[in-house]
């Protein structure tokens, strides 16, 4: 093999590098409120994560991470942005690269599940993942109808309007909200019988 050399004679090793970590915020909407799953070590709160191991790939560190840390698994979480600030770590220079997923709340332990809005005082800079993470969550269900298919392939305007609702953090317009979403759904001809008042009917999303 080639021992690569730069232009001043150094080989890669003779230069410091930090370490690399992944983070990943598993978001979830339970009991009308948008959620984060987070785990507890030594220092405090945070998301879950680990330093990625040599020959590894991030995503393997990812899917690992969340096995090991919050028991979660058969996830699919995409990269976010990379954090580099380099004091953002107390325990030396680390860069992690940041993720995140959307699961229904079933595919989480319910006492690892934090609404977003209690969220206080995570350790590193997780809060600014975690505010990142929401803040893209937010944008895509303001463009889209359930984007992250967690209502499943049927569901009825109301279950749409409180799961966007909840991750918005308010209570959405009704009319407003339907005139949004309705060209972005195919009725059915299914009802669902709901608790007062005439049954609801049943949309799914169009084909795109």
């Amino acid at each position: 093999m080639t021992i690569y050399r730069d232009s001043s004679d150094k080989l890669l090793t003779d230069y410091p590098r930090p370490s690399v970590a992944v983070d990943t915020a598993v978001l979830s909407v339970k009991d009308g409120k948008l959620c984060v799953a987070l785990v507890q070590n030594q220092t405090g709160w945070r998301l879950p994560g680990t330093f990625v191991h040599e020959r590894e790939t991030l995503a393997d560190a990812v899917l690992r991470s969340l096995s090991d840390k919050a028991h979660i698994m058969g996830l699919h979480p995409r990269q976010l942005h990379v954090f580099d600030a380099p004091e953002r770590d107390d325990r030396g220079w680390v860069i992690s690269v940041a993720h995140l997923v959307v699961v229904p709340p079933a595919s989480v332990s319910h006492d690892d599940l934090k609404p977003v809005s209690e969220v206080r005082d995570l350790i590193y800079d997780h809060e600014l993942i975690l505010e990142l993470a929401v803040g893209t969550l937010r944008t895509s269900y303001r463009a889209s109808a359930d984007p992250e298919r967690l209502l499943g392939p049927e569901f009825t305007l109301l279950e749409l309007l409180r799961l966007h609702s909840a991750i918005a953090g308010e209570p959405l317009g009704k009319d407003t909200f339907r005139r949004h979403m309705l060209g972005q759904l195919v009725e059915t001809d299914a009802y669902r019988p709901g608790l007062v008042g005439k049954p609801a009917k049943v949309f799914r999303h169009a084909e795109p």
